[in-house]
C-alpha cells in the first residue's frame, strides 16, 4: 500500500513533511532514479501553481532530479493539464506539477505524469516510494548528490507555456464561439497566465475575476471550490440590464483541472450536468463510441437516469480523476469525469481533466444549438444528495470494523432500489466520506447520519 501517494499525487502541507526541503529533494532524487533506469537521457518539464511555497518546492524537486544529470526545464506558472500536454507534445520523459490543487494556500503537492501524459500508475508510484524510502536517508540537498538551486536557477520558459495555450485554442480552431458574455473565476490559480491569453484568442467577451494571486489567496472564497463566488458574480451582472449581460459563469480551482458553471440566472451547474450535455452533443457527432460515459461513485443517481433516456450507459469508477482515466482506457469510452469538475475529453490528444478546455467546449456546444446552458441540461431531476465528512485517527478497512460493517448493511436495507450510499476514505485527507442519495430527504439524512456516527464512535479522531 503506498504510503506518500494519495489519489492525487503527494500532498501536504508545505515546509512540513513529506513536504520540507530534504523530503522534496528525496522525492526528485527518487522519481530520476526510476527515469535514468528508463532513458539514456531524460529530459524533464516542471511547472507550478501560485502558492507562495510552490517555487522552492519546484527547484528543490528539480535538484533531486539534476543529481542524476536530468535536464529539468520549467514551464513556470501553468495547470495541471498544461503540464500533461508538454509531457507528450514535446518529448519529455516526465512532468512535474507543484499542487494542491483545491486545498487551501497552506498546502501543496507533487503530480507527476509520464511522457505520454498520463498520470503515473499506481505500481510505479509504489515504486518510486520504495526508492524513497530505501535511499533517503543518503540523499539530501547541499551534498554532493546534485546542486542547490537558487530561486532564478529554474526560470520558466514562456515558450512552453505558450505552446500549451496554443493547442487549447487549436482545439476549437473554426467553430463558432457565439457573442457571448461571460464570467472567469481564476481562483487566483494557475489558469490567471493563461485564461486571459485563451479566451481572447477565441473571440470569447470575458470579465475575470479572483486573478490577481498573491502567493497566499489561491482557493480563498473562490473558485471551484466556491461555485457560489461565480454565480453570484452573474446574477448580479444581469441584475444591472433588461436583458442578461452574461450568458454563463466558469470558475478554475487552483491548477485550473477541473471547472464548474454558472448559468445566466445564476444557479451552480456541477460536473454530472457538462457530462450530460457533452455525452449528448458527442453521441449526435458521433463520437461516442459504444454510447457509454464514465464517471465515480459520487456522480447523482439523476445523471444515469437522464443519460438512459437518451441512449446512454454510465459506468462507474472510484473516485479520483485517474481511476476515471483507467476505466475510460479498458472500456474505450471518450468521455469520463466527475462531479466536482473534471471533465476528461478523449475523442481528441488530452490525457486528464481540463478546466479550459471543458470551458471551450461548453461554450461550443451552446453556440452550436443556440440553448442555454439551463436548456441543455433541463431534464438532468438531481436526487437529494449530503455528503458527510468525518475526521478519521487511521484509516482502516471499513469491512473490518464491525460497527461501521454492520450500519452500512442497515443503511442499504433501508435505502433499497431507490437510494444510494458510498463510503469510502478521501484519497488526500484524513478523512471519512458518507454520501447518500435518496428519493426522500428525511431519509437520506437519517442513514448519512446513522454510518456517520458509527465511524465517529470508532475511528474518529475525538471517537
Amino acid at each position: 500500500m503506498r504510503k506518500l501517494f494519495g489519489t492525487d499525487g503527494i500532498r501536504g502541507v508545505a515546509g512540513e513533511p513529506p513536504l520540507d526541503e530534504r523530503t522534496t529533494f528525496v522525492i526528485g532524487h527518487a522519481l530520476g532514479h526510476y527515469l535514468v533506469e528508463k532513458s539514456p537521457a531524460p529530459r524533464v518539464v516542471i511547472g507550478q501553481d501560485t502558492r507562495e511555497s510552490s517555487e522552492w518546492i519546484a527547484n528543490s524537486v528539480a535538484s533531486g532530479l539534476m543529481s542524476h544529470g536530468i535536464k529539468v526545464e520549467s514551464a513556470g506558472v501553468i495547470t495541471t493539464p498544461g503540464v500533461a500536454f508538454l509531457a507528450r507534445a514535446h518529448g519529455f520523459a516526465a512532468g512535474v506539477v507543484i499542487s494542491a490543487s483545491h486545498n487551501p494556500w497552506q498546502d501543496n503537492g507533487i503530480k507527476v505524469f509520464a511522457s505520454d501524459g498520463y498520470k503515473l500508475p499506481d505500481e510505479i508510484e509504489l515504486e518510486i516510494e520504495r526508492e524513497i524510502f530505501a535511499h533517503g536517508e543518503n540523499a539530501s540537498p547541499g551534498t554532493d548528490e546534485g546542486p542547490e538551486l537558487s530561486q532564478s536557477t529554474l526560470p520558466g520558459d514562456v515558450r512552453l507555456r505558450q505552446s500549451y495555450i496554443d493547442w487549447l485554442v487549436g482545439n476549437v480552431a473554426g467553430e463558432e464561439m457565439g457573442a457571448a458574455k461571460i464570467v472567469v473565476d481564476c481562483a487566483h490559480g494557475a489558469a490567471t497566465p493563461i485564461a486571459h491569453e485563451v479566451f481572447r484568442r477565441c473571440g470569447v467577451d470575458a470579465t475575470f475575476i479572483c486573478d490577481q494571486p498573491r502567493g497566499r489567496n489561491i482557493n480563498a472564497q473562490c473558485g471551484a471550490l466556491h461555485p457560489e463566488t461565480v454565480a453570484a458574480a452573474v446574477r448580479a451582472g444581469n441584475r444591472e440590464s433588461h436583458v442578461p449581460r452574461y450568458a454563463l459563469g466558469v470558475s478554475f480551482d487552483g491548477d485550473a483541472d477541473r471547472a464548474l458553471f454558472a448559468d445566466s440566472d445564476g444557479n451552480i451547474v456541477n460536473g454530472d450536468a457538462i457530462l450530460l450535455l457533452a455525452a449528448r452533443s458527442m453521441q449526435q457527432r458521433g463520437v461516442l463510441p459504444g454510447n457509454v460515459v464514465v464517471a465515480t461513485t459520487m456522480s447523482n443517481m439523476g445523471l444515469e437516469i437522464a443519460l438512459r433516456a437518451s441512449g446512454i450507459g454510465l459506468r462507474r469508477a472510484p473516485v479520483g480523476d485517474k481511476y476515471v482515466l483507467e476505466e475510460m482506457r479498458r472500456s474505450g469510452a471518450t468521455l469520463g469525469g466527475e462531479q466536482s469538475g473534471h471533465i476528461i475529453f478523449r475523442d481528441g490528444d488530452a490525457t486528464t481533466g481540463d478546466g479550459l478546455l471543458t470551458a471551450l467546449r461548453v461554450m461550443v456546444k451552446m453556440a452550436r444549438s443556440r440553448r442555454s446552458l439551463r436548456e441543455l441540461a433541463h431534464d438532468l431531476k438531481v436526487f437529494p444528495q449530503t455528503i458527510q465528512n468525518v475526521p478519521v485517527r487511521e484509516k482502516k478497512p471499513l469491512d473490518q470494523v464491525p460497527e461501521v460493517a454492520n450500519a452500512i448493511q442497515r443503511a442499504e436495507h433501508i435505502l433499497g432500489a431507490n437510494g444510494r450510499l458510498v463510503v469510502r476514505y478521501s484519497g488526500t485527507e484524513s478523512l471519512a466520506r458518507v454520501m447518500v442519495e435518496a428519493e426522500d430527504e428525511e431519509r437520506m439524512r437519517q442513514v448519512a447520519d446513522a454510518v456517520a456516527r458509527a465511524i465517529q464512535e470508532t475511528l474518529g479522531r475525538n471517537g
